[in-house]
């Protein structure tokens, strides 16, 4: 059966990939991004082989720009069946340039050099409004579609650092915990109208965003690279491709009697203890 699915930071590749595979299964795509030129790029492909998709430019920090959204999603497909909040990321102000705090770094005046008393406070915000906030807003705005219909849910993007943090990035980290508690919540709250909540937890996926942190202009991995591939049991980074089986079942039938789940898809860095 066909349904209409809203998916946010659909410009983007991980859930660019999401949404052509999900058009795939004959639904008709909304794909928001808050570059309407990306936006388009992806719908035109969906449309370009066979599928139905309008882009839409949609900023996952302003109500009346969702709301905005809304109204051309439902012009075009009707009600939303399932949202997949997929917009997130990270920002240098919110990073240590260091994993550990050592004696002597207050002292680094190097330009650039940051320890965790000087992280700045803006930065921080930006990547909590952008994960959580641009999480929970699109879902008060699109979730309104579902109540009470059958096969609605939603879907949200974690991260396994949710489960332990990671080095360098405490605002990202705590944004992705604070999706995946979130999860929680709303399968519960959302439990007695018919709307399931899941989400995935990615581990290490070359993205526009951190391709130059993990990979040399050669294409070697840096030390970081190699760390993260040394911690990863299966010894290599996630394809896009990787989240479309997941993506497919907890957007699906058959995982009609699953909700409140974050799912790691990882290559096994979650369960590796390092030793």
């Amino acid at each position: 059966m066909s349904k209409t699915i809203v998916l946010t930071g659909a410009g983007g590749v991980l859930c660019g990939t999401l949404a052509k595979a999900l058009a795939k299964q004959g639904h008709k795509i909304a794909v928001l991004d808050l570059r309407k030129e990306a936006a388009d790029n992806i719908a035109d492909e969906i449309n370009a082989d066979g599928g139905q998709a309008i882009g839409v430019a949609a900023n996952v920090l302003k109500k009346e720009s969702l709301q905005q959204a809304k109204k051309e999603v439902n012009q075009a497909f009707g009600k939303c069946d399932i949202l997949v909040n997929g917009a997130g990321g990270n920002h240098p102000l919110g990073t240590t340039s260091n994993p550990h705090y050592l004696k002597g770094d207050l002292e680094n005046k190097a330009e650039g050099f940051k320890t965790f008393f000087d992280l700045d406070t803006d930065g921080i915000k930006f990547v909590f409004d952008l994960n959580f906030i641009g999480t929970l807003l699109p879902t008060q705005v699109f979730a309104e579609d579902m109540v009470e219909r059958e096969g609605c849910s939603i879907l949200n993007i974690s991260s396994m650092n949710a489960f332990t943090p990671l080095t360098k990035i405490p605002a990202y980290s705590g944004a992705k915990a604070a999706i995946s508690n979130f999860t929680q919540w709303l399968a519960v709250h959302f439990s007695k109208v018919g709307i399931r909540v899941n989400a995935l937890a990615p581990g290490f996926f070359l993205t526009d965003q951190n391709r130059a942190l993990l990979t040399n202009d050669d294409g070697s991995l840096t030390p970081r690279g190699n760390q993260i591939i040394e911690q990863t049991p299966m010894g290599k980074f996630g394809e896009p491709e990787d989240l479309i089986g997941t993506t497919l079942w907890l957007c699906g039938e058959g995982a009609s009697f699953v909700t409140g789940v974050v799912i790691p898809i990882d290559g096994g860095f979650s369960a590796f203890s390092g030793v």
